[in-house]
C-alpha cells in the first residue's frame, strides 16, 4: 500500500472536478464517496442531485467561516492511497475504514475529535482511493500535520498487515522523489517508457559518474542531449542547477525543468561537489586539465580490470570496515555501476542499466559516508567512462564477464551490510540489482567461459589429475561440489594458465576462497575462475593464450620475459 502526500492545492472544487470526472485516459470508473467527516455529505457520483460545488461548498465551510487574511492560501490537502496490483480487491466498507485510520494517522481528523477538519474519501478505481480535506478545523484552528506523510507510510505498514496486503518496506526519508500521477500519466499518453523526472534521474547520475569538476559535470549532461540551465549568483557563484528533456514541454511549449535536488537528493550541486573534493591524488590534475584531454586510457578491457580490482578492495572493506567507510564504498559502487551501464555491449546494456538504476536507492542511507573512501571506486568509474565503451567479444567481452562477476558480490555484500543495519528498502534495492547483475553476467560470460571449457577438456589427464590435488589440498571443502560443476574444466584450465606464469595454484585457491564467502553464486568453480585470472593477472580473453604445453611441472618466467600476456603487452605491476 502506498500512501502519497500530493502538492497542496488552494481550489477545492478543481481536485474534486477532477476526482468525479472520467478522467484524460478514461481511467476513473464509477466515482463515488465511501468515507466522509459527514454520512450525510453530498456524493456527485451516486446522487443525481448532488453536485461537485455542493460537496466543495461544504469542504470549504470552516475555510470560508474565517476572516480572508487568516485564510491559509494552500488551504487543500490530498492523499491518495494506492494497493499493489497482487493485493486482493478491497470493499468500499474496507477502503472506508482505510480512509478513516489515515485521516486519523496524518492530524487531519484525529479519532473522537468532532471539531476535526473536513474530509472526503473518494473510489474512482479498484485499487486506489483518494483523500481530500480542507485544512481549517471546524472550531477556526489549523490541524497538526508535522511529518503527515511520514505517519501515512507508517499507518500504511500496520494496514496491510491487517489486510493481508503486499508488505512494502518501511522508508526512512532518504529515497528519491516519486513521479506524481500527473507525470505517469502524461507519460502514458506520450508512450514514454519512463517518465521524465526519471529519465532525468538516470542520465544525470549517468553524467555525474567520475566526474572531478563542474566543467566536466555540465559538458556532460549537455552531450547527454539534455536542456541544462544554471543558477548563478550576483556574484557570479553558481548556486545550482537544473534540467529538462528537450521534447518534454508543458502547455506553453516550454521544457519542463528538475532541480537536481528534486531528482535525487544526492544530485544537488553541494552534494555532487563533495564528490570532487574527495578526488584521489593520482586524478588532481586530471581534475584541473581541460575536461576533454581525460584520464590516460589503458583502454576498455583494462578499465574494466582495473574496476574489477577497486571492487576487490572494497569487499574486504564491507567485511571489517567502519559503517561510514562502508558507506562510502556503497556509493563508490553506485557511479561503477551508472559507468558500466553506459559503456556496455548490448548484450548486457539493458541488465547493468537496469542493475544500476536499481542499486541507486541503496546508495542513500542515514549513515554519513567518510569522506575520501570512494576514491578508487570513482577513479575506476571515470577510467570506464574516458576508455570507451567494450566491443562486446574478445578481451573486451572476457573482462566484462570478469568486472560484471565482482560488481555481483560487491552488491550483495551491501546488501547483506543494509539488512543488518535494518535499512530495508535500501537492501531490497541491493538484492533487486544483484538479480540483473545475475542475468548480465549470464550473458557477458557465456562465450569466454566456453572457450575455457574446452581447453579445460583438453587437458591430458595427467595435468587434470594435479589440478584436482591442488582443489583438494587448497579447499578439501568445496572440492567434491567444484568437481561435479560443468565449470570445472574452465578452472582447471585457469589453474594451468596460472601455473604456467609461475604460481602456486593451491595459494590462489585458498587466496580466492578464504577472503570472501561464495554461497551465494550459481557456479562456485564461474567465481573462482575470475578471481584467478584477476588475482594472477591472466589475460580474460582465453582465446589470446597459447596452447600450455603438457609439462607436469610449471614453468617459470625466463628473466626480462613475460608469460601469460597478450602479444606486444606489458603486464601491470
Amino acid at each position: 500500500m502506498i500512501p502519497c502526500v500530493q502538492k497542496r492545492g488552494s481550489r477545492t472544487v478543481g481536485l474534486v472536478f477532477y476526482l468525479y470526472e472520467p478522467g484524460r485516459c478514461e481511467e476513473h470508473t464509477d466515482p463515488h464517496l465511501v468515507a466522509a467527516w459527514d454520512a450525510f455529505a453530498p456524493d456527485p457520483g451516486r446522487h443525481p442531485d448532488a453536485t461537485y460545488a455542493d460537496l466543495a461548498r461544504l469542504l470549504d465551510q470552516p475555510v470560508d467561516a474565517l476572516v480572508p487574511s487568516r485564510r491559509p492560501e494552500q488551504h487543500v490537502w490530498h492523499l491518495s492511497v494506492r494497493n499493489s496490483p497482487e493485493d486482493p480487491l478491497l470493499t468500499d466498507e474496507q477502503w472506508a475504514d482505510i480512509a478513516r485510520r489515515m485521516v486519523a494517522a496524518t492530524g487531519i481528523a484525529p479519532t473522537g475529535d468532532d471539531t476535526a477538519c473536513r474530509w472526503a474519501a473518494v473510489r474512482h478505481a479498484d485499487d486506489h482511493i483518494h483523500i481530500v480535506a480542507t485544512l481549517v478545523r471546524e472550531d477556526g484552528r489549523r490541524p497538526r500535520l508535522n511529518n503527515d506523510a511520514a505517519r501515512a507510510q507508517a499507518e500504511a505498514r500496520l494496514l496491510e498487515a491487517e489486510y493481508g496486503l503486499r508488505q512494502l518496506n518501511p522508508g526512512d526519508g532518504t529515497a528519491a522523489k516519486r513521479p506524481t500521477s500527473a507525470e505517469r500519466h502524461k507519460a502514458e499518453r506520450e508512450r514514454r517508457p519512463q517518465t521524465p523526472r526519471e529519465e532525468l534521474r538516470e542520465t544525470v547520475r549517468h553524467a555525474a559518474a567520475g566526474t572531478m569538476n563542474e566543467t566536466e559535470f555540465f559538458g556532460r549532461l549537455t552531450a547527454a542531449g539534455l536542456v541544462v540551465h544554471q543558477r548563478v549568483a550576483p556574484s557570479g557563484d553558481l548556486l545550482g542547477y537544473k534540467v529538462a528533456l528537450p521534447d518534454d514541454r508543458n502547455h506553453d511549449g516550454d521544457p519542463v525543468f528538475y532541480a537536481g535536488s528534486t531528482l535525487a537528493p544526492d544530485l544537488s550541486l553541494p552534494r555532487i561537489r563533495k564528490r570532487w573534493t574527495t578526488s584521489a591524488p593520482e586524478s588532481e590534475r586530471e581534475a584541473n586539465a581541460p575536461a576533454s584531454a581525460g584520464p590516460r586510457r589503458p583502454g576498455p578491457a583494462g578499465a574494466r580490470r582495473r574496476a574489477t580490482t577497486a571492487m576487490w578492495q572494497a569487499l574486504l572493506v564491507i567485511d571489517h570496515g567502519t559503517d561510514e567507510e562502508i558507506a562510502a564504498r556503497i556509493t563508490g559502487a553506485g557511479e561503477v555501476l551508472d559507468a558500466l551501464a553506459t559503456t556496455s555491449a548490448a548484450p548486457t546494456r539493458s541488465e547493468l542499466r537496469q542493475a544500476a538504476f536499481l542499486f541507486e536507492r541503496a546508495t542513500r542511507s542515514h549513515t554519513q559516508a567518510a569522506r575520501g573512501h570512494d576514491r578508487a571506486l570513482r577513479q575506476a568509474a571515470r577510467d570506464l567512462v574516458y576508455n570507451g565503451p567494450a566491443a562486446g567479444g574478445g578481451e573486451d567481452g572476457a573482462s566484462t564477464a570478469m568486472v560484471i562477476d565482482m560488481a555481483f558480490f560487491l552488491i550483495t555484500a551491501a546488501a547483506h551490510w543494509h539488512a543488518r543495519k535494518n535499512h530495508a528498502q535500501q537492501a531490497a534495492a541491493a538484492r533487486q540489482s544483484a538479480a540483473h547483475l545475475r542475468t548480465a553476467y549470464r550473458a557477458a560470460a557465456h562465450h569466454p567461459m566456453a572457450v575455457l571449457h574446452q581447453r579445460g577438456q583438453r587437458l591430458t589427464q595427467p595435468r587434470l589429475q594435479r589440478q584436482t590435488a591442488h582443489l583438494h589440498a587448497a579447499v578439501p571443502e568445496l572440492a567434491e561440489q567444484i568437481l561435479a560443476e560443468p565449470g570445472w574444466p574452465a578452472l582447471a584450465a585457469t589453474l594451468t594458465d596460472a601455473e604456467a606464469t609461475g604460481h602456486d595454484p593451491a595459494t590462489l585457491l585458498t587466496e580466492a576462497t578464504t577472503r570472501r564467502e561464495l554461497h551465494t553464486a550459481d557456479s562456485v568453480s564461474d567465481v573462482l575462475v575470475w578471481r584467478l585470472r584477476r588475482a594472477a593477472d591472466l589475460p580474460a580473453d582465453t582465446e589470446q593464450i597459447p596452447h600450455t604445453r603438457n609439462a607436469t611441472a610449471p614453468t617459470r618466467a625466463r628473466p626480462g620475459h613475460q608469460t601469460g600476456t597478450r602479444p606486444g603487452r606489458q603486464r601491470r605491476r
